[in-house]
């Protein structure tokens, strides 16, 4: 595998596999800044030159999934045979965590390529695999004997090898596990559990397809004037979406009435999911859904999460009181409608108007300063000065990729080598339906024979194509995610944990987001942006008050944004409290919102039947907010005064990223401000960051 140089990057321009727009780029600028070149993936041949998707040898063609599978299933049952001898020679937690890594290796890569790969053939394949290595996990979670063994460890000890702290924990974090999967209950018990598994399952999948459904009405219940601004279907008027960014204020509350009108089966699924999820915590012995989801989390328990939560709204109400008086003043000047008080619809309106109006500038005019080339400069160079790491571009093998445009990366270290590999497959295209994310194929552990398994990521976005002479141009706000997934991916690189198991992201949601949350930081300094910011086409440097307008701009009404995490925060953790549906979701989500939002509640209306998250993040919801306050502890202590601190970087490196899950949050924190976090401090930094 071999790094491309300048000269390789030259030929690629000259002889047309590549167009480059600004000669003075770094070679890594050059790639992201050019129409990638045609790359053989060739998932379909059977030529002796493939050599594998993600360099995988069985995966030239599909059927290479059913091999790995039947590969993981023998060595899982080898594994199992060995947890449960009388002679065993190593310790549980090794043994442990070489089946979590022989399933994931093959099951967290199947699933990416499940919804990723443009091929149909190869997706069902994966698929396949996915649906067999999940009933080969549940039958291990489920598996009493080698359950037996480990607690038996936890308790009594090894005696084998002495265990230490870190061997203590991954072990705990795997009965944990078990624990989730009801091993630990009587048969009937278990049979019960089970069942309420499968039910939030099926009740999660069914109330994220609602979450985005779109909605029909007759068309005469609008009135002439607004029907023209929705797509029609026949005599329907069919509204998918809440059109907050309209410029007409009716067309935003007639959107917003109807989108976000209270569906009954909606309504019914969520009372399931919520109901089932509180039936399955009681009966594994939890007061709560939600003291079963932040065990072992930074929060650690509801209570803690709710202080926090009510701790930040206090605190912010007074400045997003401010926020609205400015909000209101200018739907009064600029408003179509009558209307003047401010709501729901109104506040994303006039807060991007608001902004555009105060610093004349719009995303459109900074994009020819961020193109995808210069952003991938400014991140590494915010490497190679925190950790001494460089991102190198690697010309790919044969059928190694599953799209031509996909980039590969190398985070290289000056003295340690190479750390890990990076896929940065960014482009949208027919047919990829993944959200912006970041993707773990293999995990980083320590092997028997000294070496570290190097971790292998997937970087996820849907930025449009380089056209013409044009490269991929970024709005600041795009820059900025950028910045914020590349965070997950050197959480990832820079882990270097015993077990694969707890590595880089593989942590707690309320402390996955902080490396993540801290990159942005990068992405909205001046100092740093200044490095990086310029024309695609003249190489001129973005004006420095351009770059100090666009900061300020970013912070603007963003206590009025808070506000609406906080809703969203405090209604998942009362949803998933100890008494759950006291009353109707639509009640509890109007006294939450009119409680916590200055701007009230709109009646008949149900927004909280629109969130997708209370699926996935459950009773986390608080984890954005949370993390945000670590990162901005974090950057205040440690970075603001030099961004780009060598110490710092190290220290940061040290402390909290290279320990992944197998340190309690609180104790990386702790030890990378070099004193306890408190709910006040994560409060202030939230705030003095808001202030700039």
């Amino acid at each position: 595998m071999r790094l491309l140089n300048k000269r390789s990057l030259a030929l690629m321009g000259a002889f047309g596999g590549a167009q480059k727009y600004v000669s003075t780029l770094s070679p890594l600028g050059s790639v992201f800044n050019s129409i990638p070149a045609p790359k053989k993936t060739d998932w379909d041949s059977t030529s002796k030159e493939n050599k594998g998707l993600f360099l995988i040898p069985e995966l030239t063609s599909q059927v290479g999934f059913d091999l790995l599978r039947n590969s993981v299933e023998h060595e899982v049952d080898r594994l199992v045979v060995e947890a449960l001898s009388p002679n065993r020679k190593r310790k549980i937690v090794t043994i442990f965590d070489e089946m979590s890594n022989t399933l994931c290796c093959v099951a967290d890569m199947a699933e990416f390529v499940r919804v990723s790969h443009p091929d149909h053939d190869f997706r069902v394949a994966a698929e396949y695999a996915v649906v067999n290595l999940s009933n080969v996990v549940e039958s291990l979670n489920t598996n009493t004997a080698i359950y037996n063994v480990l607690k038996e460890v936890l308790e009594s000890g090894e005696d084998v090898v002495p265990m230490d702290a870190v061997d203590q924990r991954v072990g705990h974090l795997f009965k944990f596990d078990f624990d989730l999967s009801g091993c630990h209950l009587s048969d009937s018990k278990k049979k019960t559990y089970v069942k309420l598994s499968e039910n939030v399952i099926m009740m999660g999948n069914m109330f994220m397809e609602g979450c985005h459904a779109s909605v029909e009405i007759p068309k005469d219940q609008l009135p002439d004037h607004l029907r023209h601004c929705f797509n029609l279907d026949g005599d329907n008027v069919v509204v998918s979406g809440a059109h907050l960014d309209h410029w007409n204020d009716q067309v935003r509350e007639a959107a917003y009435r109807v989108y976000h009108y209270p569906m009954e089966s909606q309504a019914r699924l969520l009372d399931a999911l919520i109901l089932n999820r509180h039936k399955l915590a009681t009966l594994a012995g939890f007061p709560s859904f939600a003291h079963r989801a932040l065990k072992g989390t930074l929060a650690e328990t509801p209570e803690m999460a709710e202080e926090f939560l009510n701790a930040l709204s206090e605190r912010i109400k007074p400045i997003a009181e401010k926020e609205h008086k400015q909000l209101l003043k200018l739907k009064k000047e600029k408003a179509s409608s009558n209307d003047k008080v401010l709501r729901p619809w109104d506040t994303p309106y006039y807060s991007a108007l608001g902004r555009h109006l105060k610093y004349n500038i719009s995303g459109e005019e900074f994009a020819p300063y961020f193109s995808l080339g210069n952003c991938m400069e400014g991140i590494n160079i915010v490497l190679r000065s925190l950790y001494d790491v460089s991102l190198q571009a690697l010309e790919p093998q044969n059928g190694e990729l599953w799209s031509n445009d996909v980039y590969k990366l190398a985070a290289v270290h000056r003295t340690e080598g190479v750390l890990g590999y990076i896929y940065c497959d960014l482009f949208d295209r027919p047919g990829k339906h993944m959200m912006d994310c970041h993707c773990t194929i293999r995990g980083g552990r320590e092997q028997d024979d000294g070496t570290y398994q190097l971790p292998i990521v997937v970087l996820n976005c849907n930025l449009n194509r380089p056209s013409g002479n044009i490269p991929t141009l970024l709005t600041p706000g795009l820059m900025r995610n950028l910045f914020h997934e590349f965070g997950h991916a050197m959480h990832s690189m820079l882990g270097r944990t015993k077990y694969q198991h707890v590595t880089g992201t593989r942590c707690p949601t309320d402390f996955a987001e902080v490396p993540s949350e801290f990159m942005e930081f990068f992405a909205t300094d001046p100092r740093v942006i200044s490095l990086f910011a310029r024309h695609f086409r003249t190489g001129e440097l973005l004006p420095m008050e351009a770059i100090k307008k666009y900061c300020k701009a970013s912070n603007m009404f963003s206590a009025t944004e808070m506000q609406v995490q906080i809703v969203y925060s405090m209604l998942s953790q009362k949803l998933h409290g100890k008494n759950p549906l006291e009353k109707s979701t639509t009640e509890l989500y109007a006294e939450i919102h009119n409680q916590y939002m200055g701007v009230p509640y709109v009646e008949g209306t149900a927004p909280h039947l629109r969130i997708g998250h209370l699926n996935g993040y459950g009773a986390r919801y608080y984890s954005y907010l949370m993390s945000r306050a670590v990162a901005s502890e974090i950057w205040q202590q440690c970075f603001k005064e030099d961004p780009l601190d060598r110490e710092m970087g190290e220290r940061f490196r040290r402390e909290v990223l290279a320990h992944g899950g197998e340190i309690p949050p609180k104790d990386l924190i702790n030890a990378m401000l070099q004193k306890p976090l408190t709910i006040d401090d994560m409060v202030d930094a939230l705030v003095e960051n808001m202030n700039g």
